[in-house]
């Protein structure tokens, strides 16, 4: 099974319509999106968590063969989220958090890099084609501020002077029927200062008192990173979405109950939890 890169466009959906071809058939592909689930963000002024791996596009399917759909759950305060999957499609987890003093950790999105005062510590790498780099804590007299997680669309960003990093901003999507932005990274948390906001799409905000504000579920937005002695937010789960013009037939079976609608002429399959799909 291929994956092949693409969009349906409305004319492509209205010839098809138009010529009958499509009417009372199974698709041959489907267009996807698999978001993993977020990192939860660092305890101890904290970093941000890394957002889930986000992949788009179109895979060949083999009818009559479940297909498999595992929805990845957000990690915990300094913990990976977990993998997503559709198929032979896997978006990899995002970057837990870490706490002061410590290297980010890499991941879909990596996490941030965990502020102390006189060290620098860099954020942690994102995997190439499904997020990106958490930013780098900032060198400064007492507690430095935390990095924030990076995004499915953009880097967390660096600390700067009493100021913790926000997360990276995520990726919008429309294969929904609503343009919504997924993967968004968590904000490092600091002490007694401004902590970093959470990424556009489901990332948490950081804290300079309490624990860190969780990702958005179904998101894989990562958690924001927690103040001195607090913990940082959960990850966001993650999310699959499947669609394809609805001429097409129905899946004959489904299992994990996913909702299924139409808008724009595509037929919509949105999974928040594990189970499979058979056309």
């Amino acid at each position: 099974m291929g994956q092949f890169s693409g969009i349906w466009t409305q004319s492509q959906v209205s010839q098809g319509i138009k010529a009958g071809t499509w009417t009372n058939v199974p698709p041959t592909f489907v267009e996807f999106l698999v978001v993993a689930g977020g990192g939860g963000g660092g305890a101890s002024f904290g970093s941000g968590g890394g957002a889930g791996g986000l992949l788009a596009g179109f895979l060949s399917v083999t009818l009559n063969t479940a297909l498999t759909v595992t929805i990845g759950g957000g990690g915990a305060t300094t913990t990976n989220g977990q993998d997503s999957v559709f198929s032979t499609i896997t978006a990899l987890a995002g970057a837990g958090g870490v706490a002061n003093g410590t290297t980010g950790s890499a991941g879909g999105s990596g996490s941030g890099g965990g502020g102390s005062g006189g060290t620098l510590f860099l954020g942690g790498a994102g995997t190439s084609g499904q997020g990106n780099a958490g930013g780098n804590s900032f060198i400064q007299g007492g507690v430095g501020p935390s990095g924030g997680g990076g995004g499915a669309g953009t880097v967390g960003l660096t600390a700067v002077s009493n100021v913790a990093g926000n997360g990276g901003a995520g990726i919008a999507s429309a294969i929904s029927g609503t343009v919504t932005v997924y993967a968004g990274g968590g904000g490092g948390g600091i002490i007694g200062q401004t902590a970093g906001t959470g990424g556009v799409g489901g990332g948490g905000a950081g804290s300079a008192s309490t624990t860190g504000t969780a990702g958005t579920v179904n998101t894989g937005g990562g958690g924001g990173g927690g103040t001195n002695g607090s913990n940082g937010g959960a990850g966001g789960s993650g999310i699959v979405i499947l669609r394809y013009p609805d001429t097409f037939n129905l899946a004959t079976s489904t299992t994990g109950s996913p909702t299924i609608s139409t808008s724009g002429g595509f037929r919509i399959y949105q999974f928040t939890a594990s189970g499979s799909i058979t056309f």
